[in-house]
């Protein structure tokens, strides 16, 4: 797939898996629509990227419905179509077994991590079937995979990205869009900062005695998806790192 004139919308692009693919499509002559909830690290990007391709942003919640579709309808009309999704918004709130687990937390996931998806998903998708192209990606989890001790909602979560993964490259297949699932094991984000409710020690600790996955390694897996030839649909991909076995399996030294 070319990238000139290719427009993609990244969810989450604010830190993390999103940010570094924004920035790696950008370096390719891709433009993005950047989504977030922190318009100030929206405007710090934008300004950062826009000498390598055009950029526009789009700072919203994507748990609130109402505020999704009127973010979508907004686009300018160069921005209107959308060839690539980046489904990458998603959070984990807290590591307690189920009798233990806090029932906020586990809204705040089941809305942003499935609810959330399906929103932004369902605001773009109809524009691609009109045009009969597109490329969907889902950003997943080894969660989608497997269930460990005391996370179990989120597993949950990331297990629906996964069923819906399949079920929109199914529904979406008549119409010629791709879609696929790219699933991380550990990767040092803000990911276990925002789990651990910004206890940082705690959340550093994940990351300790080992080489875990950068941000930049998902964008590379995630670049490598979108530019394949169009007759090629990646549609199931997992990552992780050489030390990682299963969630509750890890080589440290």
């Amino acid at each position: 797939m070319k990238n000139k004139n290719k427009t993609a919308f990244i969810t989450g692009a604010t830190s993390g898996i999103g940010e570094a693919t924004a920035k790696l499509f950008a370096s390719n002559g891709i433009n993005l629509i950047l989504c977030g909830r922190r318009k100030e690290k929206l405007e710090v990007l934008q300004k950062e990227l826009s000498d390598k391709t055009e950029v526009y942003i789009l700072s919203f919640d994507i748990k609130n419905k109402k505020a999704v579709f009127e973010a979508v309808e907004s686009l300018p009309k160069e921005f209107s179509e959308i060839d690539i999704l980046i489904n990458n918004a998603g959070n984990a709130h807290g590591l307690e077994p189920i009798n233990e687990g806090d029932t906020d937390d586990w809204d705040a996931m089941i809305d942003i991590n499935v609810k959330g998806l399906l929103y932004v998903s369902k605001a773009i998708a109809p524009k691609m079937v009109e045009k009969k192209s597109g490329h969907i990606i889902n950003i997943g989890s080894t969660a989608a995979k497997e269930v460990y001790p005391n996370g179990g909602v989120y597993c949950a979560t990331k297990h629906a990205v996964d069923a819906l993964n399949q079920a929109m490259r199914i529904d979406l297949h008549k119409h010629g869009i791709r879609v696929g699932a790219v699933h991380p094991g550990l990767v040092e984000t803000e990911f276990s900062k925002v789990r651990f409710k910004g206890d940082e020690s705690r959340a550093d600790n994940v990351y300790k005695g080992f080489d875990p996955l950068t941000p930049e390694d998902i964008a590379d897996v995630v670049h490598f998806v979108v530019t394949r030839p169009y007759y090629v649909n990646i549609t199931d991909l997992v990552i992780v790192p050489n030390a990682q076995a299963t969630a509750t399996i890890l080589t440290k030294e």
